[in-house]
C-alpha cells in the first residue's frame, strides 16, 4: 500500500512537472523541429521530458529518505546508492538538455551517459554475484563487478536512447521494465520491501510523463531523457540483486535491433558510420511499411510484457533459452526485412 501512495505522488508531480517543463522547453527554443528524414513528426514539439521525471524521481524519493528513511535503506540498498543514482541521473539530465540545445557531436554526448555510470559505480551501486544458468552462482569481484556494472549500464541507456523515435515508445518499455523489477520483488522467494518502493516511485514518474508522451506526443524525452529511463531500469536491475536477466528479456528486442543496427552501419562504413542516424531501426522499418504508431508501440509493448513476465516464472537457464529464441525471431525479422528492402530498391 506505501508503494502506491508513493507511486502515485511521483505520478502526480511528473504530470505537473511535464506541463512545466514543456513550457519551459518551448520558451527556450529546445524543441525537436521536424524536416530530418528519420522525424514522422509534423511540427515543433518541446524536448527535455526526462527532465519532468528526474524532478519528480528526486522529490519523492529524497522525501522518502529524509522522513522514512528505513523503507528503502531496510535492504542492501544504502543511502549512498540512492545519492550515486541522484547525481548520476543529474549528470544525464544536464548533459541532455546540452545536447539537445546545442546539438552536440556524438563523441561529446557519450560523455555524460559514462559519467553517470562511473558516478553510481564510484557511489558503492555494485554486483556481488550473478546466477550461473547451469547451476550455482558465480561471485565476482570487485573489479569484475565495475566493468559489468560499467557496461551493462551503456547499453541499456543506448538501448532505450535509440529506441525512442516512437510516441511513447522508450517511456513504456522502460516503465514495463521497472514494473517487473518491482513484481519481482515482491514475490516470496526474493522479497524486498526497499526495491519495490523504489521501483513503484520510478514507475509512477515515468507514467505520469508517459500521459503527454503517447500518440501524438505533446513532449519528447529528449537525449538526457531517453537515457534516463534507461538509466532507471539498468540500477534497478543492478540494486535488486543483480535481475539482469528479466530487464534484459524486457529490453530484448530493441537491444537486439540496436544491435543488428550497429553491425549493419560499421559494415557500411566502420566505425564513424556507427553514429550516423538513419531510418533502418525496427520500429522505423514496420513504419515505412504502414504500421501505425499506434500498432507498433503496442507491439513492443506486448512483446515486452509476455516476455516480462516469464521472467517471473522462469529458471535462469530457462531464462536463456528465451533469448535465445528471441535471438532467432530478431534474426528471422532481420532477414525477411532485408530481403524486401533489396525488393523496393
Amino acid at each position: 500500500m506505501i508503494a502506491f501512495v508513493f507511486a502515485l505522488s511521483a505520478f502526480v508531480l511528473s504530470v505537473v512537472s511535464t506541463r512545466i517543463v514543456s513550457a519551459i522547453a518551448n520558451r527556450m527554443g529546445v524543441v525537436d523541429a521536424p524536416g530530418d528524414p528519420r522525424k514522422i513528426h509534423r511540427k515543433p514539439i518541446p524536448l527535455l521530458g526526462g527532465m519532468a521525471i528526474f524532478i519528480s524521481v528526486s522529490i519523492v524519493l529524497m522525501y522518502v529518505l529524509q522522513n522514512m528513511r528505513s523503507i528503502l535503506t531496510g535492504g542492501e540498498i544504502t543511502t549512498m546508492h540512492y545519492s550515486g543514482f541522484l547525481i548520476g541521473g543529474l549528470i544525464l539530465i544536464v548533459g541532455g538538455f546540452l545536447d539537445d540545445k546545442y546539438n552536440l557531436p556524438a563523441k561529446f554526448a557519450i560523455i555524460a551517459p559514462v559519467l553517470a555510470a562511473l558516478t553510481v559505480i564510484a557511489f558503492g551501486v555494485e554486483i556481488d554475484k550473478l546466477t550461473n544458468p547451469f547451476g550455482g552462482v558465480i561471485i565476482l569481484m570487485a573489479w569484475q563487478s565495475n566493468i559489468i556494472v560499467f557496461v551493462w549500464l551503456l547499453v541499456v541507456m543506448y538501448t532505450t536512447k535509440f529506441l525512442d523515435g516512437l510516441d511513447g515508445l522508450s517511456t513504456g518499455v522502460s516503465s514495463i521494465g521497472a514494473l517487473m523489477v518491482l513484481c519481482l520483488a515482491l514475490t516470496t522467494a526474493y522479497f524486498q520491501p526497499d526495491v519495490v518502493v523504489f521501483s513503484a516511485i520510478c514507475l509512477g514518474a515515468m507514467l505520469g510523463f508517459l500521459v503527454f508522451n503517447m500518440h501524438p506526443a505533446k513532449i519528447f524525452l529528449g537525449e538526457g531523457g531517453s537515457t534516463f529511463v534507461g538509466f532507471i531500469v539498468g540500477i534497478l536491475a543492478v540494486i535488486s540483486g543483480g535481475k539482469l536477466a528479466t530487464a534484459l528479456l524486457v529490453i530484448a528486442i530493441p537491444l537486439l535491433d540496436v544491435i543488428w543496427i550497429i553491425i549493419r552501419r560499421f559494415r557500411a562504413g566502420g566505425v564513424k558510420q556507427i553514429f550516423i542516424g538513419d531510418r533502418k531501426h525496427l520500429h522505423h522499418r514496420l513504419f515505412d511499411r504502414g504500421w501505425t504508431q499506434r500498432q507498433i508501440v503496442s507491439a513492443y509493448y506486448l512483446l515486452a510484457i509476455v516476455f516480462g513476465l516469464s521472467a517471473l516464472f522462469l529458471q535462469s537457464k530457462e531464462k536463456l533459452i528465451a533469448l535465445g529464441a528471441l535471438v532467432a525471431f530478431m534474426f528471422i525479422v532481420a532477414i525477411v526485412l532485408s530481403k524486401q528492402d533489396k525488393k523496393i530498391w
